[in-house]
């Protein structure tokens, strides 16, 4: 899978702006958390919206800071592993742990 890494907080706006045009998913991910390396593994074999939308990864443990803005922007508690998936500015559709199922956002695109 081809993640698009978010490393830096003012990719946040863009990301933001480019929910307008396509769906983005953002996927935070613990590094140390063995929950999280499972989950983040069964989404990538499970994902198949490649063409449909924009994924972004999110190192928690390098960027913390960015996923505190995620929650105060967006109004979501953080969580990890955690999807957030925005369509027109908002989020339309988040999870975590065990819940997270690539299936699941076909529902929303």
């Amino acid at each position: 899978m081809q993640w698009n890494e978010l490393i830096e907080l003012e990719q946040l706006e863009a990301i933001v702006n480019q929910s307008e045009e396509q769906p983005v998913l953002i996927f935070k991910h613990s590094t140390r958390c063995s929950i999280s390396r499972f989950a983040l593994k069964q989404f990538e074999s499970e994902f198949d919206l490649h063409d449909k939308i924009a994924p972004y990864y999110l190192d928690l443990l390098n960027h913390r800071d960015i996923s505190n803005e995620i929650a105060i922007q967006f109004n979501v508690q953080h969580q990890s592993p955690q999807i957030l998936l925005l369509k027109d500015r908002v989020v339309v559709y988040h999870t975590s742990h065990e819940n997270i199922d690539a299936t699941e956002l076909k529902k929303y695109i």
